[in-house]
This record gives C-alpha cells, structure tokens and sequence, in this order.
C-alpha cells in the first residue's frame, strides 16, 4: 500500500477526486448565508441552487455566492490538472485526472458520495483540455439560457453541443490519446446526475432561474 501510495501518477488521482470532492456550494452557503443547501431547494450543492434558495432571503448576497460557487466550482478541477501537467504529467494521465475531478464532485467524499451536477467543474477541466468545443458548448449554454431559461436543459444542451463539436474537430479522439472515452465518461456522469431534472421537466415541474 505505502509504495502504491507513493506512486506519481496515484498521489494525482488522490488530489483530482479529493479536490474535487470540496463542496464549496454548501461551504459558503452555510457559512456565509446560514443555509445547509443539501436540505432547501432542489438540494444540490452547486450555483444554481445557492442563488435560488438565497436569493429569497438576500439577493444580494446570493448573486455573489452563486457566483463564487460557479467560480471555485470551475476552477478546483483545473488547480490539479495544471499542476499535474507543469511535472510532465501525459496526456492520458491529464484526462484520469479530469474524470476523477468531476466524479469528486457528484460523489463528494465529504457529503457521504452525495454532491452536485458536475457542470461547472466539468466546464473548467474540459476548458483546460478541450478549449474549443468547450467555448462552443459554451456559446450553446449561453444561447440556452437566455431563451429557455432552465439551468439543467440548458446545460445538457451545452453537453450535446461538446459532443457534437469533440467529434467534428476531433474525429479520431481528442488530441493526445486518439479516443473520446473520457469525454463520454464525464458527459454520462453529467447526464446521469440530470436524470431527476429530466423527470422534473417531463412532468413541467423543473423551476427557471429567474
């Protein structure tokens, strides 16, 4: 186990999931706003969720926690994969780390597995390794947003979007490894952590972001 442990590539999957499991969503909605976010609202611990059970009681507030949340959120995955990659991590180790970061935080290890949708933390490590069709997907989220006003359909929109433009400028795999597995591997957990918010819209009970 010690010399497991003390394996390079191992101590990086460690800080990807570890970093990614910090739930910084219900951190600063209970410490700054006296909210326990697991238990209001749709009880996920991502933006969406801190500005809309926040804003019923400071708006003001609420705007910069949501914000700081979708930030620290965005930023967390990439923290590890740009320090990974400035010791010469490879690419495919890069994308182990991507996959875990994003898993970190749907299954927090500090909220007993539980955690968020993954969509901004899955934003910021793609970003990092995938800039254009995330941009793209980016555009499509924005686009979505503005007209349907939906938060979960219009991150799966911006999900599709990914897919779609991953394969028309990358038909072999993304660059470094020649597969799209891994962006399949995070735009499933995405999804999958979608699935009560599919339902919710089928029965028109999903609720805009105002």
């Amino acid at each position: 186990m010690t010399e497991l442990l003390s394996n390079f590539n191992i101590q990086l999957y460690l800080a990807a999931y570890l970093v990614g499991s910090i739930p910084f969503g219900y951190l600063l909605a209970r410490f700054f706003g006296g909210v326990d976010i697991k238990h209001e609202g749709s009880g996920n611990i991502g933006a969406t969720n801190v500005l809309r059970v926040l804003k019923e009681r400071d708006p003001a507030l609420a705007k910069k926690l949501g914000a700081a949340t979708l930030l620290l959120d965005a930023v967390k995955g990439v923290v590890v994969l740009l320090a990974a990659k400035m010791l010469g991590a490879e690419p495919g180790t890069l994308w182990t780390l991507a996959v875990l970061a994003v898993w970190g935080h749907c299954f927090s290890l500090f909220l007993g597995f539980e955690g968020g949708k993954g969509v901004a933390t899955g934003f910021g490590v793609l970003l990092f390794l995938l800039p254009i069709p995330t941009l793209i997907a980016l555009a499509a989220w924005a686009l979505a947003a503005k007209t349907l006003k939906i938060s979960s359909l219009s991150s799966l929109i911006a999900l599709t979007a990914l897919l779609i433009a991953a394969y028309l400028l990358y038909p072999v795999g993304v660059p470094g490894i020649g597969t799209h597995a891994p962006v399949w591997i995070i735009a499933v957990t995405v999804f999958y952590k979608h699935i009560p918010n599919l339902i919710r819209l089928v029965r028109k009970e999903e609720a805009p972001v105002a």
